[in-house]
């Protein structure tokens, strides 16, 4: 089988999310793939399998499987598209989180995806020491999406990340309002076995309509801070899901013997 290793919502090599994609002619073992992705070990690898006209696709950290992943969906598709099927311009994959299309244009990989539903909550003692400052506002859906006072509490953040585990939320995300960007922000996943994801796709289904609301905009182009860094231009749809625009550049072709 072979694994492609994708930098995802970057054009360049070493920057943005990297991920594995392994695309295998029949479905493989839950198991197996649980071990593959360790093996892998990086922040998501993605298992396709053709299913007549879509894909089934699903997501596997090293330590466990998600319900939703952004980057490795990008990866995903920059995969069927340079290697696979490179005459098509969309990508239908079947997921734990329903039917999920990618469409290929001008260059750019845009995914139509689910937003999350966000609930305020209380700022708490315990968010601060998590991010080292104070949050403005806090909210919850499937992620803690923590709202920081300027970009420099974001780029300059001091994580505590065993107070983090403790906090509600799969991932706890902060952001804030951009100077050069709309919003500026970061994503860390403790509880899936991953410091900082380095461009969170699915974050940014609690981050844009957070953002589209508070800005008055439909699109909004996005800075995830990480060290590798990443950029995102988002669109809040108006059937209420969320549009993420990137590239990718492939970084190796290996093969394994599982």
């Amino acid at each position: 089988m072979i694994i492609h290793h994708v930098d995802a919502f970057t054009n360049e090599l070493f920057k943005g999310n990297p991920a594995c994609v392994c695309v295998s002619d029949a479905p493989l073992d839950e198991n197996l793939m649980q071990k593959i992705a360790a093996e892998n070990n990086l922040s998501e690898t993605a298992f396709l399998v053709k299913n007549g006209e879509i894909y089934n696709l699903r997501w596997f950290t090293p330590v466990s499987k998600v319900d939703l992943c952004g980057h490795a969906t990008l990866a995903s598709a920059f995969v069927l598209k340079s290697f696979f099927e490179p005459s098509q311009n969309e990508f239908k994959f079947s997921t734990l989180s329903g039917i999920l299309t990618v469409t290929y244009e001008n260059g750019v990989f845009l995914l139509d995806f689910p937003v999350f539903e966000l609930k305020e909550i209380n700022v708490t003692e315990a968010m601060s020491r998590a991010v080292g400052a104070k949050p403005q506002q806090a909210f919850l859906g499937r992620d803690l999406l923590l709202i920081m006072e300027n970009e420099s509490d974001i780029i300059n953040a001091k994580l505590d990340f065993g107070a983090m585990l403790e906090l509600d939320g799969l991932i706890t995300h902060i952001s804030a309002k951009g100077g050069e960007f709309d919003c500026v922000s970061r994503s860390f996943a403790p509880k899936l076995g991953i410091s900082e994801d380095p461009v969170c796709g699915s974050g940014h289904c609690h981050i844009v309509p957070f953002w589209a609301k508070n800005l008055d905009k439909i699109k909004l182009k996005a800075l995830q801070a990480s060290a590798r860094s990443g950029i995102l231009e988002c669109e809040m749809m108006s059937n209420g899901r969320v549009r993420l625009g990137g590239t990718a550049v492939l970084y190796s072709k290996n093969e394994v013997f599982v």
